[in-house]
């Protein structure tokens, strides 16, 4: 490996726009994020799925899920 081409990675303090704060491992050391996984509607149960003309429902019958 080269020397002093690779980054510095350091502990990164990350805040999303609901508060939750968590760390990572960055070359910055403090980030803003918009959405994460406490607010985002998949991780959280409140996804609504938007069917336009049964598509869901001919995907679902195709493949025989429930």
């Amino acid at each position: 490996m080269r020397k002093e081409i690779h980054p510095n990675y350091v502990e990164c303090k990350v805040t999303c726009a609901c508060n939750n704060e968590f760390t990572i491992k960055s070359n910055k050391e403090t980030m803003s994020i918009d959405i994460c996984n406490e607010c985002h509607p998949f991780f959280t149960g409140s996804e609504k799925i938007l069917d336009a003309a049964g598509r869901v429902e001919k995907f679902k019958s195709k493949y025989k899920l429930s």
